[in-house]
């Protein structure tokens, strides 16, 4: 291709330029790039609702901007009978939009429980079989200002410790993969705005209204809570101050982990010396969890209680062997060693 033919591919279309040209939305652009500032190739994960078609075209002008060469891709679950034609359409209007993109099919039997859990953990493991295509390690996900919020309520209302609290990053990583989040700077308000003004188009999930689903009770506590007087820009510079609390947590997992713990390739396999069960509850049950997600090669840290009860047995002298999260975890005199379950 000569230098002219990557010029005009490289052109942003008028159709896309004449959407950036609204004042909103370029100040929301221009908030998205310094968000995101990388260089390398991305996937975009789309749902079709506002937020994530607000990222599909805040990520394709900054590909073009940029010269990179993202992938789209939206998942049909096929939890609902619509769904499948709801992708398609997702699919057609984008297109329109020179935003190429491929539909994502969860195949096999579905879950009866817990339904929401499995249908994301199948998600991101059909959006990193792409990455492993086409040798991509950054996927863009839509989570917003107000997600940061939700995620607060509901991990508090299950318990979770700091790092639940603040599990929405900017940029997380799981097995070489970098989950960003670029719109976490941006109101939900802004997005579905701008869903309008470029699309006119959105999918409805119709699990908004949904009363059975805790994240949905949750967005009704938010919002009668800001009625009586909450404070969102207070309530933001909570969780950042929590996020620099679990930062230093993090630095000395990774001081347990580097002084503590040794690595044998050949084997795979790690070895703990019981220094490492000596740290603060919170050092000791995060290094933990971080070695059996690598071991098990688990997207997600293995049940708390679970963790719990191997802590204090190992502690108090009472453990020999257990199996958890795809890993064989066994002590020998005074070494722990996790392997991975055949």
């Amino acid at each position: 291709m000569n230098l002219k033919n990557l010029s005009v591919k490289n052109k942003i279309p008028k159709l896309l330029k004449n959407k950036l040209n609204n004042k909103k939305i370029q100040q929301i652009y221009k908030k998205f790039e310094n968000s995101l500032n990388i260089k390398q190739n991305f996937i975009v994960a789309v749902s079709g609702g506002p937020d994530s078609l607000a990222l599909a075209f805040l990520a394709k002008i900054y590909a073009f901007k940029r010269k990179l060469q993202p992938k789209f891709f939206i998942v049909d679950h096929k939890l609902r009978p619509e769904s499948t034609k709801e992708a398609k359409l997702v699919k057609k209007v984008l297109n329109f939009f020179f935003i190429d993109i491929e539909i994502l099919t969860w195949k096999g039997k579905k879950p009866q429980n817990n339904v929401q859990s499995v249908a994301r953990q199948k998600r991101y493991e059909l959006l990193f079989a792409q990455c492993e295509k086409f040798k991509i390690n950054n996927i863009l996900l839509g989570h917003h200002r107000d997600d940061l919020f939700e995620n607060f309520f509901i991990r508090m209302l299950r318990g979770s410790g700091l790092r639940g609290l603040v599990s929405l990053d900017k940029k997380s990583e799981i097995y070489d993969k970098n989950l960003l989040r670029p719109l976490l700077d941006q109101k939900k308000e802004d997005l579905l705005f701008l869903s309008k003004k470029v699309f006119n188009f959105y999918i409805e999930d119709p699990t908004n209204k949904d009363q059975k689903y805790l994240r949905i009770k949750v967005r009704k506590l938010i919002e009668d809570l800001q009625e009586n007087g909450l404070d969102k820009r207070k309530f933001l510079k909570t969780i950042q101050n929590l996020k620099y609390s679990n930062n230093v947590v993090k630095f000395y997992i990774s001081q347990n982990l580097k002084k503590n713990t040794f690595f044998s390739k050949n084997e795979n396999k790690f070895l703990l010396n019981m220094n490492f069960f000596k740290q603060p509850y919170e050092i000791v049950f995060r290094s933990l969890s971080e070695l059996l997600k690598f071991i098990g090669q688990k997207y997600y840290s293995a049940r708390g209680k679970k963790l719990d009860r191997i802590i204090e047995n190992i502690q108090n002298d009472k453990f020999s062997k257990v199996t958890l999260g795809g890993c064989i975890i066994k002590r020998v005199d005074q070494t722990v060693i996790i392997s991975k379950e055949q």
